[in-house]
């Protein structure tokens, strides 16, 4: 079988693998790295390499589809998350040959140890998605401010100007929904 059939078949798992937000119908890992480089498309900053943001961000998960979305709840240690990852990694990529098994495996890598501008921002692009989709399931479930633990989990860990300011904006955005839920109703009479 070609080698790159083998390599794609895994990743579909992806496409049902749903994201650990506590939430009725989450958003499938693939989902959140598709929007993460749609993001990377839309970055105008002329230090970084837009074209390697979007392969980060495509790669950046890729070890779910074997080990699955482990979160802080699973309380799995930094160390033993980036040792399954890995092995995963290594699995998938040994399926390729060549440059392209070298290209994957060093994209994940470079997003591991958050070595390059590149990949820092990518980082930057993880976390304001998550946040985002988390805002939208509570607009969604109309109940504004549920997934409050998300957005505390961010706090201060935004380096790139370009995602601080869609960051406020988004924040700023969900105040204004969370005001409007705590507001008492107006009755006319």
């Amino acid at each position: 079988m070609d080698p790159i059939c083998v390599f794609i078949s895994p990743t579909a798992v992806l496409l049902h693998l749903p994201n650990v937000l506590k939430v009725k119908q989450p958003e499938s890992v693939s989902d959140h790295m598709y929007r993460m480089s749609i993001m990377a498309m839309t970055i105008t900053d002329p230090k970084v390499n837009k074209e390697r943001c979007m392969k980060i961000a495509l790669v950046h998960d890729m070890a779910e589809s074997i080990v699955g979305d482990i979160a802080p709840m699973d309380k799995v240690s930094k160390e033993e998350k980036h040792r399954r990852e890995k092995e995963a990694m290594t699995t998938l990529t040994d399926l390729l040959q060549g440059v392209l098994k070298n290209e994957i495996y060093a994209l994940w890598e470079e997003y591991e140890s958050q070595s390059s501008p590149e990949a820092r921002l990518v980082k930057d692009f993880d976390l304001a998605e998550m946040i985002l989709q988390a805002q939208e399931y509570e607009e969604l479930e109309e109940t504004p401010g549920r997934l409050q633990e998300f957005f505390d989990s961010t706090e201060g860990r935004f380096r790139h100007p370009d995602v601080i300011q869609l960051v406020d904006c988004l924040k700023e955005e969900r105040r204004g929904h969370m005001s409007k839920a705590a507001e008492p109703p107006t009755h006319t009479s």
